[in-house]
C-alpha cells in the first residue's frame, strides 16, 4: 500500500476576481453541481468556490499529473454528503489515471478562513510508490 497526497492553498480574493472578471472561468472550471452549491452559499460563495478550486489543484497533485495528460477541470468534482463532508468524484481522464495508479480510495479535507482556502487530499493505492 502507498499513500499519495496533495495540498493547495489559494487566496479567496483571487478566485472572486476571476469569477467576476472572466465570464468563462466559472463554467470552464466548475461543474453544474459545484456552481449550484457555491451560489447557494450566498455570502460565503467565494470561499466555497475557492475551496473547491484548491481541492481540484490538490487532487491533481495527488494524482501526480498537474493540469496535463488530457485532464480537464470538470473531471474533478467536489460534492458534500448529507452531513456536509466533502467528497471527490472523478470522471474522464482523472478517473482513468486514478484507476491506472491502482488507487483504492480518495479522501479530502477543505477549510477556509479570512483570506485563504486550503484543501488536502489523500489517495490510498495498492502499489508501493
Amino acid at each position: 500500500m502507498a499513500i499519495r497526497c496533495g495540498v493547495d492553498i489559494i487566496e479567496i480574493d483571487r478566485i472572486r476576481k476571476s469569477l467576476e472578471e472572466l465570464e468563462s472561468f466559472r463554467n470552464r472550471v466548475f461543474t453544474g453541481h459545484e456552481i449550484s452549491y457555491c451560489e447557494g452559499r450566498n455570502r460565503a460563495r467565494y470561499e466555497s468556490y475557492a475551496a473547491r478550486f484548491a481541492a481540484k489543484e490538490a487532487v491533481l497533485k495527488a494524482l501526480g499529473t498537474g493540469m496535463s495528460d488530457g485532464l480537464e477541470w470538470k473531471d474533478i468534482e467536489i460534492r458534500n454528503d448529507e452531513k456536509g463532508k466533502p467528497g471527490v468524484f472523478l470522471t474522464g481522464r482523472a478517473l482513468e489515471i486514478f484507476r491506472t495508479m491502482g488507487a483504492l480510495s480518495i479522501d479530502i479535507s477543505l477549510s477556509h478562513c479570512g483570506s485563504y482556502a486550503v484543501a488536502f487530499v489523500v489517495i490510498e493505492t495498492s502499489g508501493t510508490d
